[in-house]
């Protein structure tokens, strides 16, 4: 048997841990495997740039963050669009797999890797798809890995500014990875605490903000936590269109939402308003335990489907069970946070604000 792998987009940490576990499942099933690594994500299966693996490359890496393989970013909206000298990208892809006379590829991404992948099914090759991102956005699985580790990080950066918040009474904003969906900033807020927590899925109100920190200030508390979703956004940016707020932006020339968030509350409360930004480091490091366990499952879960010849799906979890989703299903969707949802409303009823 011969498979092809590759890991594309952003990276995260469980990445080398999910190849290992597809790997493992099928080296203790089948005696005559090789496995061959295509470099830099769809641009090595594009570009022929790959190479032979061997065990030694799958031992001592379960804990081991990034990837192996390295990773990059090929949109899926370009990928009709001719690459270097010309090349039609998509009929390289297929060159180069069936040169090597590849059984399926194992596609590890989020949402954009999905979409290229369904499109290579729609072409007929084989493929398998594991669900990644820190996003935790990617619909028909209840998880992706990436998303517990990126969360624990999240979380460590707001513990950590809570006991400098309350030291000099400031309002400190923590500004977490996210810019459709704000699962990562839902779950680290709650789980760190946070007091009002912005998402883009539910545009904030500068009101609704001024009125929590004052609530808590009349409650005796002298600071004020908030975790915001890169992409929060407010309900007066949310009626403009694209090309309307982008005009907006430029004029107001802020890094990013955390620091209009900031000034404004500077400015309404006379309260210094700081921002962290943890950025990329909720990508890196090692994947916490529960994304090794996740990733073992799924590539084990993945192995199985290889040898059952069941392709063309994405390898999720439902329900505390493996499962197999046909990726013509799945493509092109995003599952967002529900502004309705149980979570929220737990939330909400133990005084979180989120802006609204």
């Amino acid at each position: 048997m011969r498979i092809g792998m590759l890991t594309s987009g952003g990276d995260c940490q469980a990445l080398n841990a999910a190849m290992r576990g597809v790997v493992k499942g099928l080296s203790n099933n089948i005696e005559d495997l090789e496995v061959y690594g295509f470099f830099n994500g769809y641009k090595g299966l594009i570009y022929g740039n790959y190479r032979l693996l061997t065990s030694e490359d799958f031992s001592g890496i379960l804990t081991k963050g990034g990837t192996i393989l390295g990773s990059s970013r090929e949109p899926f909206k370009n990928m009709r669009d001719p690459g270097e000298n010309g090349i039609d990208k998509v009929e390289a892809m297929k060159t180069n797999y069936y040169k090597l006379n590849l059984d399926c590829l194992v596609i590890l991404g989020g949402n954009g890797t999905q979409k290229t992948a369904n499109l290579l099914r729609e072409e007929g090759l084989n493929v398998i798809h594991l669900p990644k991102t820190i996003d935790n956005d990617i619909f028909g699985t209840d998880m992706t890995f990436g998303f517990y580790s990126a969360v624990n990080i999240a979380c460590e950066a707001i513990d950590c500014i809570h006991t400098t918040a309350a030291s000099h009474n400031r309002v400190f904003i923590v500004e977490v990875m996210g810019h459709k969906v704000g699962w990562l900033t839902l779950y680290a807020g709650v789980a760190s605490g946070a007091d009002i927590i912005l998402l883009p899925e539910i545009p904030y109100d500068d009101d609704s903000i001024i009125d929590a920190i004052e609530k808590r200030r009349k409650a005796g508390k002298g600071f004020t936590i908030l975790a915001v979703a890169e992409g929060a956004i407010s309900k007066a940016d949310a009626k403009l269109s694209k090309k309307e707020l982008k005009k907006k932006r430029e004029q107001e020339n802020y890094p990013s939402v955390s620091y209009r968030i900031a000034d404004m509350i500077t400015e309404r409360t006379g309260s210094e308003a700081r921002v962290t930004v943890p950025g990329h480091t909720q990508r890196g490091g090692s994947p916490c335990p529960y994304d090794r366990v996740l990733c073992s499952r799924l590539g084990s879960a993945a192995a199985k489907a290889i040898m059952d010849g069941k392709f063309g799906n994405m390898v999720g979890i439902v329900n505390g069970e493996t499962r197999l989703i046909p990726l013509e299903k799945v493509a092109g969707n995003l599952k967002m946070v529900k502004p309705g949802c149980k979570m929220i409303k737990e939330a909400k009823r133990m005084g979180i604000s989120f802006g609204d």
